[in-house]
């Protein structure tokens, strides 16, 4: 299987990625959000020499309880980070052999007016938390060259579905990935181009997100890389009863090895080191 980026592609099975969140906003869930960009491009690189194969940057929170920031507040953001991003990129070096070099940049967006104008600054791979309502993003990317992400979730960004219920969630997000490939190819997009993301805790219960992550080897019939937003997730604070996002990191290294265990291809996370000895690890137990 194949992972085709802007002039360079990525060929799995092979060691999973990891790919570290970077939030150049103040209102990230887990508390490590930050609107300077100094900091924000010190921990890209922290990031990548920890090991970070993709750094996927975001301009607001995806919390669902607030509202979206303007676009042109998002791009600003945006802008202040991605110029600059050459000095990380250019700055590091591998942490080891296996390392993907230079490292993926990802816009985390979902706005097409947004994407339309970060894609030309140097970014590989849309996340888009969206969930394609329709083709415009699709075609944005496939104008660029430029992977994209199609992530499950039901309604509109940024709007809590907390009541969200599936007679079988799995099947329904097995129905939801085939209606959006085929709106991706018919817009333009490459099927070798496409990641697709089962969006833990968007528009899912509890019990919904445990059977995803048990169930998660079902979604290889795409052929596609999975990414899975494994990081201090609400379901690992409910299964452990813990508040705090950022006391949760035990408990996301446990989703890592459950993830990888069904197929993961991309892990995002907040803590890359831990991530980085825990695919390293699974890795070479096979």
């Amino acid at each position: 299987m194949r992972w085709k980026l802007p002039g360079r592609e990525i060929v799995f099975p092979r060691r999973p990625l990891v790919m570290g969140i970077v939030n150049v906003n103040d209102d990230s869930f887990s508390g490590d959000g930050t609107l300077d960009v100094d900091q924000a491009l010190a921990l890209a690189r922290r990031q990548v020499e920890e090991g970070a194969d993709v750094i996927d940057v975001g301009a607001e929170s995806a919390r669902t309880n607030r509202a979206a920031v303007p676009v042109a507040e998002e791009l600003r953001r945006f802008r202040g980070f991605l110029e600059r991003w050459p000095e990380v990129a250019g700055g590091a070096v591998p942490r080891d052999a296996e390392q993907v070099w230079p490292p993926v940049l990802s816009a985390n967006t979902w706005r097409p007016e947004t994407v339309e104008a970060v894609l030309p600054l140097g970014v590989e791979f849309l996340n888009d938390m969206g969930g394609l309502p329709d083709d415009r993003n699709a075609r944005l990317c496939a104008e660029a060259g430029a992977s994209l992400l199609v992530m499950h979730s039901v309604g509109e960004p940024k709007v809590p579905h907390f009541h969200q219920q599936w007679e079988d969630v799995m099947a329904e997000m097995e129905v939801f990935f085939e209606e959006k490939i085929t709106l991706a190819l018919a817009a333009g997009m490459p099927a070798e181009a496409l990641v697709l993301d089962p969006g833990i805790d968007f528009a899912k219960q509890r019990d919904d997100n445990l059977r995803v992550f048990r169930e998660l080897a079902r979604l290889q019939r795409f052929g596609r890389p999975l990414l899975v937003p494994v990081s201090r997730k609400t379901v690992i604070g409910e299964v452990l009863g813990i508040a705090d996002p950022q006391e949760r990191d035990a408990g996301t290294v446990a989703c890592i090895a459950a993830a990888v265990r069904r197929g993961a291809g991309i892990l995002r996370v907040h803590d890359v080191r831990a991530a980085w000895q825990a695919v390293k690890v699974l890795d070479a137990i096979g």
